[in-house]
């Protein structure tokens, strides 16, 4: 799969992995309930990947956005997490203005490393080693997100934490397979440098997609 936007799409279809009411589970917004839309599609291949089963968009179905709009609303959400994958592969300008005119907050799970798209209340960036983001998306980032496998990743996480605006949220978070190896040295390393905090997968030890 070629790094380009899929501009086949003009975002009235998409390809669907899955959609769900839940928690949020990581980073600034855990423990906000949300509808989650899964969005088919990566070519960044990280190793460590827990979705790896949404790499290939043909794979899942397309499915009107329309009818994603009426299942947020149906479901009583009042906010949407729009994740993958790598959402920003589609053309999320469709989803987005159905949604807000519905009332509904948009937030965003992303690389970064595609040109944005739709119009977010919460743009949360995880960049990866891969594909590293676009700098206009990391100017724009609300929240960073930077998964930490071993001690090499704190300085990539620096480089963005340089990138982001001030007011933009730092968290690390350790990649789950380390878990029991990394945590000891987050924990050093934030009291180090407070001005960042932990991201744990707390929907993981609850149990809830």
């Amino acid at each position: 799969m070629e790094k380009q936007q899929n501009i086949l799409s003009d975002g009235t279809r998409l390809p669907v992995v899955e959609e769900f009411f839940s928690l949020q589970g990581e980073g600034f917004q855990t423990g906000k309930a949300a509808y989650f839309v899964r969005l088919g599609g990566c070519d960044i291949g990280c190793s460590w990947c827990d979705s790896r089963f949404s790499w290939n968009p043909a794979l899942h179905p397309m499915v009107d956005a329309v009818s994603i709009i009426k299942h947020v609303v149906e479901s009583g959400a009042d906010s949407v997490v729009v994740t993958g994958g790598e959402p920003l592969m589609w053309n999320l300008d469709f989803l987005c203005n159905g949604l807000r005119n519905k009332n509904i907050s948009t937030f965003i799970e992303t690389s970064g490393a595609y040109a944005l798209s739709g119009t977010w209340d919460w743009i949360c960036l995880s960049p990866k080693r891969n594909m590293p983001p676009l700098i206009e998306n990391c100017e724009r980032a609300d929240e960073l997100k930077v998964i930490i496998q071993d001690k090499d990743d704190f300085e990539w996480a620096e480089k963005y934490r340089g990138l982001v605006s001030r007011e933009c949220r730092l968290f690390l978070q350790p990649e789950w397979s380390r878990f029991d190896t990394i945590i000891p040295e987050i924990v050093m390393y934030i009291k180090k440098n407070p001005i960042w905090r932990i991201s744990l997968q707390v929907h993981k030890y609850m149990h809830i997609p």
